[in-house]
């Protein structure tokens, strides 16, 4: 128990210290899975859970999850670029943004209290937005924004016989740069907390908590549904005259429900469906076309819609060492062709994500996964308003990841077979 102790704090040491340099956007700026496991199967697996990571998808599914420390770092590559026609405010021609390698890490424990009692411990990034061109985007010289978060998590799970439950309050840090912003100093309530150089960095602090439910309604059918509640988080201080409200960025409410079934002994298959409420903050879903000054409580925002989200998977135990994973996803676009300006700095355009991995049973208490995701180009057209010279703009971006991970069970619960 010592040494299970001391590995699961290092891990949280390691995840909390790099988990914010990573930068997403997936599921608008939701990841589309969390570890290797879920990526492979496209965030896939509500009613499905595998490892301690499930805590981030549904607390309720841990117990059905050993005594296990997993962790694993992901590569993830976004690629944006923006094209303008002449005449307005955004500078014009092809530009692609920089800063397209991120390293992200992910951990998570769980320990049985009881035969039908977990705890769980959770780290993890969620990412955010992140643009850098070097080009003067808006006339102030190299521009972007970097918005990162990271979350912690401890919950506590219990099942009560073919019905399981688990919470899990969740402690948010988001750290936000922007760069580049000059031009709009004159339309904010504070004109000095528009824009910041490289390391004008501003943290908010904040949480709200994860729960869950789920049924087994034969032992080949299991049936769940989980949400995070919206997080409400302390404002960006230094960048009050940006976001409405006074720098508020409160992170968005999920909801996701899904089912899972054994087609055969070895093969699952599943199919999840996710709600995120980015309209229920004004700082990311006020049109930027509102009136009011930037940093109001009605300021303009970067005019992001709610969006559904669709997730299928395959989990293939193709013999007791090898096991096989594929999966898709779609998401309705968050864009507005009125907000075409400010998707410039978050160009979410992708809705596609085809993923696939596999999870090796490297010993009695080890097991190693690989996984990877490819999200293909998508582009998104509108017109700037005609106040800042009606240009035409085109955003597009597309998205590859990498992920590698280990899981250790801890009383080596799992007996490897003999290959058949």
């Amino acid at each position: 128990m010592k040494l299970d102790f001391r590995l699961s704090a290092a891990a949280i040491a390691l995840a909390a210290g790099v988990g914010s340099t990573a930068a997403y956007a997936t599921d608008g700026y939701f990841m589309n899975g969390y570890g290797a496991s879920q990526t492979a199967l496209a965030g896939a697996g509500v009613a499905y859970s595998q490892d301690a990571m499930a805590i981030t998808l549904n607390p309720a599914g841990l117990v059905h999850v050993d005594d296990q420390t997993v962790a694993g770092v992901a590569v993830f590559m976004p690629f944006r670029s923006y094209e303008a026609s002449a005449g307005g405010m955004v500078d014009p021609g092809s530009h692609s943004s920089g800063n397209n390698w991120f390293p992200v890490p992910d951990f998570a424990w769980t320990k049985h209290l009881g035969p039908d009692t977990v705890l769980g411990v959770g780290v993890y990034g969620n990412g955010g937005m992140d643009t850098r061109y070097t080009n003067p985007v808006f006339g102030g010289g190299v521009t972007g924004v970097d918005l990162n978060q990271a979350f912690m998590s401890v919950s506590l799970s219990q099942r009560f016989g073919q019905f399981s439950v688990g919470v899990a309050p969740v402690l948010a840090m988001q750290i936000f740069n922007a760069r580049g912003l000059e031009g709009f100093k004159g339309m904010s309530v504070s004109g000095d907390n528009v824009t910041g150089g490289a390391t004008d960095f501003s943290f908010s602090y904040g949480g709200g908590v994860r729960a869950g439910v789920e049924y087994d309604v034969t032992p080949a059918l299991r049936v769940a549904v989980a949400g995070t509640s919206r997080m409400y988080m302390t404002n960006f201080e230094r960048y009050k005259g940006l976001f409405a409200g006074g720098g508020n960025f409160d992170i968005p409410a999920t909801v996701t429900a899904g089912i899972s079934y054994n087609v055969r002994p070895n093969i699952t298959v599943m199919a999840d469906y996710k709600h995120i409420f980015y309209s229920d903050v004004a700082s990311i879903a006020n049109p930027s076309t509102n009136q009011a000054p930037f940093g109001s409580s009605n300021g303009p925002g970067f005019g992001w819609h709610d969006i559904n989200v669709y997730k299928f998977g395959v989990d293939w135990r193709y013999n007791p060492l090898w096991t096989l994973r594929a999966g898709y996803s779609y998401n309705d676009s968050p864009l507005d062709k009125r907000d075409i300006m400010m998707h410039i700095l978050t160009p979410a355009t992708v809705q596609h994500h085809i993923t696939g991995g596999v999870k090796y049973r490297w010993s009695d208490n080890m097991d190693v996964e690989f996984s990877a995701m490819y999200a293909p180009e998508k582009s998104f057209s509108g017109d700037a308003p005609a106040a800042f010279g009606g240009q035409h703009i085109d955003v597009r971006m597309y998205e590859v990841e990498a992920l590698a991970g280990i899981v250790y069970h801890w009383n080596g619960r799992r007996e490897l077979e003999p290959l058949k």
